[in-house]
């Protein structure tokens, strides 16, 4: 991996874990759809005024179908799913869960894209889930576990999103990654106002000033420059590889959601950290010194 691939990722990690707290901050003003709905409508209609200006070829016959089937799948189930999650339980605990991803991500392109998980990265992986034990502080008499619903809700979504790197990878080595993208949130985006687009239209003409901020924030760096820069990356690095520095987004959003929404923090946030920290020196150092997929 490139050093400037991996800085880009470390950046959006950061992103997309404080994405979490705003579902929650959102709630007076939009329910779990109408949130999915906006933010990928928003982000359809940039790419669609961007769409002569974007590179590479058009995704055609069977490959067209794939990426509008992939659209659905992550930027409608898995975002409602997501969404869902985080309200009914806390925007603390999903960020812990969100360590699972990178676990089930890899595996997924390990079956699917017959990538081989060198040593160094299961060390990795084994660090940044002990790094997630001592956030959640799982030893402790008083600890409980999040919702069984909130839990499944948000864990199904990690499933719906390893098929944008397992269906998209290929996809971007016959088209524009920018245009499969586009084709991606444009077909999410229709199915997103056949569900809920009449309550969202409502909702989003009494929305404040900061709401729209918020789904910018959502729209703009979260989807459209997030998931293009994943296309960007995976396209040279493994998926396994870019999926380890997921493991950031547990200590960023553990401590967002603390100074944000006010939920607790504690010192096995900084202990897992360290961990977390550790398990991506392990994992990354020899990808991003030498360039190659060892």
């Amino acid at each position: 991996m490139k050093p400037a691939h991996l800085f880009l990722l470390v950046v959006l990690n950061l992103f997309w874990a404080a994405s979490y707290s705003t579902f929650k901050v959102l709630t007076p003003y939009l329910d779990s759809g109408e949130v999915v709905t906006l933010r990928f409508c928003l982000a359809a209609v940039v790419l669609v005024i961007l769409w002569p200006l974007l590179p590479g070829k058009v995704p055609r016959g069977f490959d067209l179908m794939k990426a509008g089937v992939m659209g659905i799948i992550v930027f409608v189930l898995a975002p409602r799913l997501q969404v869902a999650g985080v309200r009914q339980g806390q925007a603390s605990d999903c960020s812990v869960l969100i360590a699972l991803e990178p676990l089930m991500t890899s595996i997924a392109a390990a079956i699917f894209l017959r990538e081989h998980i060198a040593a160094r990265r299961w060390v990795g992986f084994s660090f940044g889930m002990l790094g997630v034990v001592l956030l959640a502080q799982v030893w402790r008499t008083d600890f409980k576990l999040p919702g069984l619903t909130a839990d499944l809700l948000f864990m199904a979504s990690f499933v719906c999103e390893t098929a944008y790197s397992v269906m998209g990878k290929p996809l971007i080595e016959r088209a524009g990654f920018m245009k499969v993208l586009g084709v991606a949130i444009v077909s999410a985006a229709a199915v997103n106002l056949l569900l809920d687009g009449q309550d969202t239209i409502v909702a989003a003409q009494v929305m404040p000033v900061s709401a729209w901020v918020i789904i910018g924030f959502l729209s703009l760096i979260c989807t459209l420059v997030g998931y293009s820069v994943w296309f960007v990356v995976i396209r040279e690095t493994q998926v396994n590889v870019a999926a380890l520095t997921i493991f950031i987004q547990p200590v960023v959003g553990v401590a967002v959601a603390g100074l944000w929404l006010g939920e607790p923090l504690h010192r096995g946030q900084f202990w897992g950290s360290v961990a977390i920290v550790a398990g991506l020196v392990i994992g990354l150092s020899r990808q991003v010194k030498a360039g190659e997929n060892r």
